[in-house]
C-alpha cells in the first residue's frame, strides 16, 4: 500500500501554493499533487494555467522526461505536461478523500457501536 500521508497533512495541502524552484521541489510537490484527491492549478513557465485533476504521472531521470497527466475541469481533453514546463502548483480543490481512509471508517464504526448507535456498514455517500 502506498504511503498516503496523514489526514492532517493532506488537509493542509488544500489551497497550498508553492513556487517551484529546484528539481527536487518540483518532484516532491508533484508527488503530493498525484496523491491529492482534489483539483490542482498548474501554471506553466509560459504563463498558461490549467485547473484540473492529476490522474497519472511518470517520473524519468530528468524533469524533461517526467510528466503529469491532467483532466482539466473545463474539458474532457486530457493533457500531458512535462515537469520541466511547470512553474507553480496550487492545491486549489477540496481533497475529496481527506479523512476517508479505511482506518477512519473503522474508527467511526467502533465509536458509533460503542455509543450504542446502529451504524450501517455501507460506505458514506454524503459529501
Amino acid at each position: 500500500m502506498q504511503n498516503e500521508g496523514s489526514v492532517a497533512e493532506r488537509a493542509e495541502l488544500q489551497g497550498w501554493i508553492r513556487e517551484l524552484a529546484s528539481d527536487e521541489e518540483i518532484r516532491q510537490a508533484l508527488e503530493k499533487a498525484f496523491d491529492y484527491r482534489g483539483d490542482v492549478t498548474i501554471t506553466r513557465k509560459d504563463g498558461t494555467v490549467i485547473d484540473g485533476y492529476i490522474f497519472d504521472r511518470k517520473t524519468g531521470k530528468t524533469l524533461a522526461e517526467s510528466i503529469v497527466r491532467v483532466l482539466p475541469k473545463d474539458s474532457n481533453q486530457r493533457q500531458t505536461i512535462s515537469y520541466a514546463e511547470i512553474a507553480a502548483l496550487v492545491f486549489s480543490g477540496r481533497d475529496t478523500a481527506a479523512g476517508k481512509s479505511y482506518e477512519a471508517w473503522i474508527r467511526k464504526y467502533w465509536e458509533k457501536r460503542a455509543a450504542g448507535e446502529k451504524y450501517d456498514l455501507a460506505p458514506d455517500t454524503r459529501e
